[in-house]
């Protein structure tokens, strides 16, 4: 009857000190992607419009019940979409152009 709990304990010692570890491979640097002219951070709907012209497509605002939800409104150029909050440029991107990874080096894996 003892060699089965000694045995049981035997495989549970091998496999407990079994290392483990995850490798994460982080992509080649890319290459510099086309820049665009795309309008600021805090510039007005005006002045966007001034610039820029007319959007190819004006979206609604969608939020504004808060003051922790203002409004949010999109418009659509040929090549990048600006977000205003209120009538301010929250945030301009090119579709397809994700930001760069900022801090690799902070980047830990999330499996024990």
């Amino acid at each position: 009857m003892r060699l089965i709990p000694l045995a049981s304990l035997a495989l549970l010692a091998s496999l407990s000190t079994a290392p483990r570890a995850d490798v994460v491979q982080m992509p080649a640097a890319e290459p510099a992607l086309v820049a665009v002219d795309k309008p600021a951070k805090g510039i007005t709907m005006a002045a966007v419009l001034r610039r820029y012209g007319a959007p190819s497509q004006k979206h609604p605002a969608v939020g504004g019940g808060s003051a922790q939800q203002p409004p949010i409104t999109r418009w659509d150029y040929p090549a990048f979409s600006v977000f205003f909050e209120h009538d301010h440029v929250v945030d301009a991107v090119i579709p397809g152009q994700p930001p760069a990874v900022q801090h690799t080096d902070e980047l830990k894996s999330t499996t024990p």
